[in-house]
């Protein structure tokens, strides 16, 4: 019953992979360590700790310097997603059934990780304040996925959470307007549409895994083709918010601190 449940609601297919994906060993990007080596060779270590105490966009790290970053980021996350995805296919047709669900989780597990080390140089909040996802976490990383996707409407839910961030100077996730408010209706629905796509997907790696070694470079190479113009997406959509630009993040300081 729960697996028919499954096939029948896109939104609570999509919901478990993402839940699985996220639980994976590795998958859980620490800010704070990623900020440190991503910036290392590029800034000073005072501005590090700035960029780790508030964020890069408020330690003032110019934006191309911050593309450069990210671009080595997506670099590193395609070639090893490629090269696992490229392993997961080698068995050929026997062993189907196995590989395609483990290859898809740890396909969303590097989605997720580039997601996070994405969102942590264009100045979002640590996404993680527990063990667990929340439901916030899991909100917001359901519409980064949806950008990366090329879901519209996660384009403008994730222009809203930005923006709900800076106007709060927050370090911290906008839980209410994720879980309850205006932007939750929207995170369904991206759900839903992504739960829809992810079906596809796996009938698309199936396929591609039905040869020996034949699939293991075909795999290799249709996961070579999707995740590197999804995390590409992101990026840009990220790098584009106001959020990211240090002149912003000022401005909104110091009226704050006016204002107080």
């Amino acid at each position: 019953m729960a697996s028919n449940k499954l096939t029948e609601n896109p939104e609570l297919r999509f919901a478990t992979v993402l839940a699985h994906a996220a639980a994976l060993p590795g998958v859980r990007i620490n800010r704070e360590a990623y900020l440190r080596q991503a910036l290392s060779r590029h800034c000073p270590e005072e501005q590090i700790a700035h960029a780790i105490e508030e964020t890069p966009a408020a330690a003032g790290i110019p934006l191309d310097l911050l593309d450069k970053v990210a671009t080595d980021s997506i670099r590193y996350e395609t070639a090893k997603v490629s090269a696992l995805s490229a392993a997961a296919g080698a068995p050929g047709l026997l062993f189907i059934a196995a590989t395609v669900p483990a290859d898809l989780a740890q396909y969303f597990g590097h989605v997720l990780r580039i997601a996070q080390k994405l969102a942590y140089l264009y100045s979002w909040p640590d996404l993680f304040s527990g063990d667990e996802p929340d439901d916030a976490t899991k909100g917001v990383l359901t519409l980064f996925v949806g950008v990366m996707f090329g879901v519209q409407s996660a384009n403008t839910a994730v222009g809203k959470v930005a923006g709900l961030i800076s106007e709060q100077v927050a370090k911290t996730l906008p839980k209410q307007a994720l879980t309850k408010g205006v932007i939750y209706p929207m995170v369904k629905k991206v759900a839903g549409y992504l739960g829809i796509e992810m079906t596809k997907q796996t009938f698309a790696k199936g396929v591609s895994k039905a040869i020996p070694l034949v699939g293991a470079v075909i795999s290799g190479g249709l996961t070579l083709a999707t995740f590197l113009p999804m995390a590409k997406r992101l990026k840009k959509h990220l790098a584009g918010l106001d959020l990211s630009r240090p002149s912003t993040v000022t401005v909104l300081r110091t009226e704050t601190v006016k204002d107080a």
